[in-house]
C-alpha cells in the first residue's frame, strides 16, 4: 500500500493509494463518514463495514504524536484487513470549529458525496473532575456534526449512546428519550443530553435518525481479543495486581507482609487473598462482546427506521458471585467474598481490600445493577439476535488476551511484529 501526501492550502491530506489493495466496495451501500473510527466501537464497526464492502469516510483527529492515518493504519494491521484500506478517505477535522474545521471546497465535497453518518465519538470518562471536558466532547461538539448531517442532507444518522441514559432510579428502561435527571456520573449524563439534542435537531431537520444503545461491552466472545480493557476487565485487573504483590513477597521476600494479613499459597497452589468486596446491593453486570455489538448495530443500519432507539443489551446478565468464581479458577485465588450493603464504619479494610476498593470505584454500581433493558425495537429489527451467556471459556479467553497485551500496554506489539 502507498500513501500519497497532498498539500492543499498549506494543509497535509491523506489519501490511501492502495497498492495490492481490493478497491471494489459495493456501489449499492451508502457511503458513510464515521467518528470515533479509532476507539473500541467505532474501529470494530469500521471493520465490519469494510469487510463488507462498504465505503467509508473516517472523521478524525491526530493523537499526541500520531497523525489519523497512522492511527488507521495500525488498527487496520491489527485487524488484518490492510488489503481493504482503499474503501477509506480519512479527513482531519474538528468538531468545534465551523464545517469541522476544513476548508470550504473540501466541506461542500464531503457535503456532496456522505450518505449516512454513524456517530461513534465519545469522551467515557467518568470522572466528575472531568465535567467540562465531557460535556466539551459528548455535547458542545454535536453541532458541527449535526450542522454537517444537515447540509449533507445524509439519509440517515446513527447515534452510539449509552444503556444508561436511563438515569440511577429507574428499573425498567424504556427505548424512548431519557427524562431522567439523577445519573450515576457524568458520562451519563452527557450522553442523555446529548440524545436529546439530536432527536430534536434531527426532527426538525427531518433528518431520518436512530440512537443505539450498547450496555457494557467486552472483547470478541470468540476469541478473546479487544482494544480496550475497563469495565468488566477493571475489576480483575485490579485483583491481578494485588495478586502479583502479595505472591512476589512470599516468593521474594519471606511473606513478610502477607503473613501478618493472613495470605499465603496453600498445598494446591492457590494464593489464599481475603478480599471482601462491597457491592451496594444483589444485581448482576449486563455485558455484551464486542462482535454482538457490530453484528446488531449492522442489522439496524441495514433495517432501522427513523426514530427507532434500540438497546444492544443482554436478558440474562452476570452475576458477580459467578463472574468471581470464574476469576478465583483463573488465577488461582481464593478468599474472596462479595458482600452486598456498606461497610460499616468500624470493620477494619485490610491493605489488599483498601487498594482494590480504590481501583474499582468508579465501576461499583454497575457490578450490581437491577435495571432491565427494553429491547422491542431491538429484537423487531435485529431479528432476535441477542447476545451469548457470559461464560468461563469466554472469560478465560477474553484475560488470556488481556494479560498477554499487557491489559492494552503492548496491543500492537504482537503485529508489528508478524508485519
Amino acid at each position: 500500500m502507498l500513501l500519497i501526501r497532498v498539500a492543499v492550502e498549506k494543509r497535509i491530506y491523506y489519501i490511501y493509494s492502495p497498492k495490492k489493495s481490493c478497491f471494489m466496495y459495493d456501489k449499492k451501500k451508502p457511503i458513510i463518514a464515521l467518528t470515533g473510527a479509532t476507539g473500541f466501537l467505532g474501529s470494530h464497526l469500521m471493520a465490519s463495514m469494510l469487510t463488507e464492502g462498504y465505503k467509508i469516510i473516517v472523521l478524525g483527529r491526530p493523537a499526541k504524536e500520531e497523525t489519523l492515518q497512522e492511527r488507521i493504519t495500525k488498527l487496520l494491521r491489527w485487524f488484518g484487513i490492510e488489503e481493504l484500506a482503499g474503501q477509506l478517505e480519512l479527513v482531519e477535522i474538528d468538531f468545534l470549529k465551523p464545517m469541522l474545521g476544513i476548508p470550504e471546497a473540501e466541506y461542500k465535497n464531503l457535503c456532496a458525496i456522505t450518505e449516512q453518518i454513524i456517530h461513534c465519538a465519545s469522551d467515557t470518562s467518568f470522572a466528575e473532575r472531568k465535567r467540562d471536558i465531557v460535556f466539551k466532547s459528548n455535547v458542545s461538539s454535536l453541532e458541527g456534526i449535526l450542522e454537517f448531517a444537515a447540509n449533507a442532507n445524509v439519509n440517515f444518522f446513527h447515534y452510539i449512546s449509552t444503556a444508561y441514559v436511563a438515569g440511577a432510579n429507574v428499573t425498567i428502561c424504556k427505548e424512548r428519550i431519557s427524562s431522567a435527571t439523577d445519573f450515576l456520573n457524568v458520562y451519563e449524563e452527557s450522553k442523555a443530553q446529548a440524545e436529546s439534542i439530536i432527536s430534536a435537531f434531527c426532527e426538525t431537520n427531518e433528518i431520518p435518525y436512530t440512537i443505539i444503545r450498547p450496555s457494557i461491552v467486552y472483547g470478541d466472545s470468540r476469541t478473546g481479543r479487544s482494544l480496550r480493557f475497563n469495565a468488566l476487565y477493571f475489576p480483575i485487573q485490579s485483583v491481578k495486581y494485588i495478586k502479583d504483590i502479595y505472591t512476589n513477597d512470599i516468593i521474594n521476600h519471606g511473606s513478610k507482609k502477607s503473613g501478618q494479613l493472613g495470605i499465603f499459597i496453600d498445598d494446591e497452589g492457590y494464593l489464599f487473598l481475603p478480599l471482601r468486596i462491597y457491592l451496594p446491593k444483589k444485581g448482576s453486570l449486563n455485558l455484551i462482546p464486542v462482535d454482538y455489538f457490530v453484528n446488531a448495530t449492522m442489522k439496524i443500519i441495514d433495517n432501522a427506521t427513523s426514530g427507532g432507539i434500540y438497546h444492544l443489551t443482554n436478558n440474562s446478565p452476570a452475576k458477580m458471585e459467578i463472574i468471581s468464581v470464574f476469576n478465583e479458577k483463573f488465577m488461582k485465588i481464593r478468599g474472596v467474598e462479595i458482600i452486598y450493603g456498606k461497610s460499616a464504619d468500624n470493620v477494619l479494610r485490610n491493605p489488599a481490600e483498601e487498594l482494590f476498593d480504590r481501583f474499582v470505584e468508579p465501576y461499583r454500581s454497575y457490578l450490581s445493577d437491577n435495571r432491565i433493558f427494553e429491547r422491542v425495537n431491538t429484537d423487531l429489527v435485529t431479528e432476535n439476535l441477542h447476545p451469548p451467556e457470559f461464560t468461563d471459556e469466554i472469560f478465560k479467553n477474553c484475560m488470556e488476551y488481556a494479560i498477554r497485551v499487557n491489559w492494552g500496554e503492548s496491543i500492537f506489539a504482537e503485529v508489528n511484529q508478524k508485519s
